[in-house]
């Protein structure tokens, strides 16, 4: 149920209740059972920003096509505004995550790892791998004699 919203601003009950062909009451129903929060001019009168209109289209949509009762539709706005800061906090470690793979992407690979590696022995054809096979091949004589 989109309805069109020429500009930005507050508009005030009588209009939205047009807008959107309900009784003003039921605004003030909605904005009783904290479903709506208009804000409030000087001299108290409600103001529905751009945000409160989409909101009220939501619950619109909840009441008049799926049949939400009203508590209903306080549970239902309540775990949409959870899960939409879970969403923000999820990307907010996203982002982070992001920086820091990029960031350690960029720094020489010399830097220590998470975990220390053993350096790779190599022998080689010097002297004392020599001694150290004559040695053990002297061991094998004595003991076999």
């Amino acid at each position: 149920m989109a309805t069109k919203r020429k500009s930005k601003g507050a508009y005030m009950i009588s209009a939205v209740a047009e807008m959107y062909q309900i009784h003003p009451q039921t605004l003030r129903l909605y904005e009783r059972e904290g479903l709506l929060r208009p804000s409030r001019s000087e001299g108290n009168t409600r103001l529905y920003t751009d945000e409160d209109l989409e909101r009220l289209e939501f619950i619109l949509n909840l009441a008049r096509d799926l049949g939400v009762n009203i508590a209903g539709m306080a549970i239902i706005l309540q775990m949409r505004e959870r899960m939409e800061e879970m969403n923000r906090q999820m990307q907010g470690f996203v982002d982070y995550v992001r920086t820091e793979m990029l960031a350690r992407m960029q720094q020489p690979a010399t830097s220590a790892g998470l975990v220390p590696l053993r350096r790779p022995v190599v022998v080689s054809g010097t002297d004392e791998f020599k001694r150290s096979e004559q040695k053990k091949n002297q061991r094998k004589t004595t003991i076999n004699s």
